[in-house]
């Protein structure tokens, strides 16, 4: 019999621009995946990496069945004798230690599926209010979080560029031609970016390295971290030069008045020592971006992860405010999906989200609650510090932090401390490695999925769901499967959870499954596109965008603007722009001192064949012996005598690494790039990853408290003082 070949219209969720993919389906098995010709935005591309994930999907390493770990390594068990034995564990830890006992950490793969997002925070908040849960955001987003919040009154209001209008493009901190856009969801973004060149505009690259998107473009090479003496001194020059429509931006914000004096004394001929870049340069820059129509300031990883990430987000929006560039066509904007209610929602949520913020606070350091999340640099410290909530039980579902938060090792070493430890992924990794128990889970082409949190970040309104490609492998379950058996095993001990079974019990008779499935429907309707549950004939449900549209549909050509006082959750729909917080960190950056016997300055970077750090051990991706190496100025290189390929060390106050190098021009002088991920051990069973090996950057970064940003709990992760010494 001739084999059942199928090609299903799907979407990639490794990055955010979600491009389309076909998926190659024969007799139910994935075997190829191409990308998809007909997506109205990706139109026929994706990266290697989306296309090369038929071999993750496939791995020979991948763990298909649950696994418990014994004295001679893990062996397999059945999904009953393991949820049964967490939840009996569990139960007695509630019992003796309370809610504050269990943790919860979600790697950045969590955000492209809305059910794994949903069953980590039911889990954990069901517990009980004094339940621990962390996320990758502390390494990647929650300062732009946070400067939303504090500028808006909701994290969620999330400015972008409008980069189908815009005919200047600031680009701070970003290698969108690497990593294809973050906080900002627009496939194709290297075409995007070229057109705005096309229609005889500009796109300019502000970063220490001169990165594959700023060698396409322009480049203003920056000191690491001195993003936000650049922006002060911008600011001061609108200020000072006359250039801002003062009555303009009173209409929109409170405190411009404050601002100005604020960013007074940052001439550009002060800021210079610290970022590098000439007065002259600065200037011109400033009056660019008042005087072109359409222009916008775009900041991303490397404006995020610095000792002061918040305040260097929240100054690129004061940025795009002042210069008349925010909520403006071609400008800085809200993309949304415009839900019936959204005001409203917004001011809900703004009133939760600042009690939360202002009450609630880490137990390690006294860090306010980002988002409901807590730093995860503090992860081992919370495990291993006796007293009142110590962190006993601990959940790590599509995460490494192990690789990935500073001091790995510290939180190593604290994961062999627990009493139980459970690991949600397909791969044994660093982390896993150490965990009682690792539950198979599925992959992207085993669930439906609708991108939920990418929809505020669309660069092109646009809606595009999809069914499960093929049944999950062996015993895979998704997470939201997975927490709905533990919640129903733990639901005599855990009151939440017994009523939500009930409930669960109750829809089921007239069959509905309580699901997020139903949330996501509901979203949909009610949202721009939506049958409004009927009054629209025509409209977008969940189900209808599936079936009906399969390779996704625009909704329209623009994102709308004028609508930040739907954006804004404080009530009065205004801008505030006075924060003693942010006073605070501005007074703090005259106090930072680099350390003379760390002269160079660390920075990450991104590869175009890795995704942090689990896409290692696809063959495809590992071709021509790849493997870790460092970039270092030509200069510095040659001042220590050395030569590329030489195997470095790399010592920052907080650890020390072993690394190859390579020399370039393309680093401001004092500058070392490494690129995050790398670090495999040999602990897992990931072959081709352990074989590639390489170092863990973080080991540079630093756990302590005083290192850990205060406004957002993000780690500090650019710019850490480094010497470079040759073995």
């Amino acid at each position: 019999m001739a084999p059942l070949i199928e090609h299903k219209p799907t979407f990639c969720r490794i990055c955010e621009p979600l491009c389309g993919m076909i998926a190659t389906v024969e007799d139910g098995n994935l075997v190829a995946l191409r990308p998809d010709k007909d997506h109205p935005l990706s139109s026929g591309f994706a990266c290697q990496k989306g296309i090369a994930f038929t071999e993750v999907h496939n791995d020979p390493d991948r763990v298909t069945t649950p696994m418990r770990r014994g004295p001679n390594g893990f062996e397999p068990v059945s999904w009953d004798a393991a949820l049964a034995d967490i939840a009996g564990r569990l139960t007695a830890i509630l019992k003796r230690h309370g809610s504050g006992a269990i943790g919860w950490y979600m790697g950045n793969p969590g955000a492209f599926s809305y059910a794994h997002t949903f069953a980590a925070l039911m889990f954990i908040k069901g517990l009980g209010r004094h339940g621990h849960y962390f996320t990758a955001s502390s390494q990647d987003t929650n300062s732009r979080l946070i400067a939303s919040q504090l500028l808006y009154g909701v994290p969620t209001s999330v400015p972008i560029p409008d980069l189908t209008r815009t005919d200047l493009l600031v680009m701070m901190g970003a290698n969108p031609i690497v990593s294809h856009g973050s906080f900002l969801t627009a496939p194709r973004i290297k075409d995007r970016m070229h057109d705005i060149v096309k229609r005889g505009g500009r796109v300019v690259v502000v970063d220490p390295r001169r990165t594959e998107t700023a060698t396409a473009f322009e480049w203003l090479g920056i000191v690491p971290d001195a993003d936000s003496y650049l922006l002060l001194s911008l600011l001061q020059v609108m200020f000072g030069d006359g250039l801002v429509d003062a009555a303009q931006v009173d209409k929109l914000a409170d405190g411009i008045d404050w601002l100005r004096q604020l960013c007074e004394p940052f001439t550009p001929e002060m800021t210079a020592a610290k970022t590098g870049i000439d007065p002259h340069s600065v200037r011109t820059l400033a009056h660019d971006l008042v005087r072109t129509p359409r222009a916008a300031v775009y900041g991303r990883l490397g404006t995020c992860v610095g000792r002061n990430g918040t305040l260097t987000t929240y100054l690129i929006d004061a940025v795009n405010l002042v210069a008349g560039n925010l909520d403006k066509p071609g400008g800085s904007v809200f993309s949304s999906m415009h839900t019936v209610g959204q005001k409203w929602q917004n001011t809900m949520m703004g009133v939760v989200m600042r009690r939360s913020y202002r009450r609630n606070r880490s137990r390690i350091g006294g860090v306010r609650s980002a988002i409901g999340s807590e730093p995860a640099a503090f992860m081992a410290k919370e495990i291993t510090t006796p007293g009142d909530r110590q962190i006993r039980a601990m959940f790590v579902s599509a995460g490494n932090p192990v690789l990935s938060v500073p001091n790995g090792d510290e939180l190593e070493a604290a994961i062999d401390t627990l009493e139980l430890s459970v690991g949600l992924d397909f791969y044994i990794t660093e982390t896993t490695a150490r965990c009682d128990y690792i539950l198979p889970v599925t992959t992207m082409y085993e669930r439906d999925d609708f991108p939920y949190t990418f929809q505020a970040f669309q660069a092109t309104p646009f809606r595009q769901a999809t069914a499960a490609v093929v049944a999950p492998a062996g015993e895979a379950r998704g997470e939201w499967d997975i927490v709905e058996d533990l919640a129903r095993r733990l639901a005599p001990a855990v009151p939440a959870f017994a009523a939500f079974t009930a409930v669960g019990r109750a829809l089921s008779v007239v069959g509905i499954r309580l699901a997020p499935q139903l949330m996501m429907d509901a979203l949909i309707r009610m949202s721009e596109g939506g049958n409004r549950f009927g009054i629209r004939r025509d409209g977008l449900t969940l189900r209808r965008l599936a079936e009906r549209h399969p390779h996704g549909v625009v909704l329209a050509p623009h994102i709308r603007t004028g609508v930040v006082r739907s954006a804004v959750g404080y009530l009065n729909r205004r801008i505030r722009l006075v924060h003693a917080d942010i006073a605070a960190e501005v007074e703090m950056l005259g106090r930072r001192e680099h350390p003379e016997e760390f002269p160079l300055r660390m920075i990450g970077m991104r590869e175009p064949r890795s995704e942090n750090s689990w896409m290692h051990n696809s063959p495809l991706l590992m071709r021509g012996e790849r493997g870790h190496h460092a970039l270092m100025h030509v200069d510095d290189a040659a001042e220590r005598q050395i030569a590329d390929g030489d195997v470095v060390q790399i010592s920052s106050p907080y650890g020390q690494i072993m690394v190859p190098v390579t020399a370039t021009k393309d680093l401001v002088a004092g500058v070392i790039a490494i690129p995050h991920g790398w670090g495999h051990k040999g602990t897992g069973e990931w072959r081709l990853a352990n074989r590639a090996g390489g170092a863990n950057v973080n080991q540079l970064t630093s756990s302590a408290v005083g290192d850990v940003e205060s406004l957002s709990g993000m780690a500090w992760l650019t710019g850490v003082p480094v010497r470079v010494d040759k073995t």
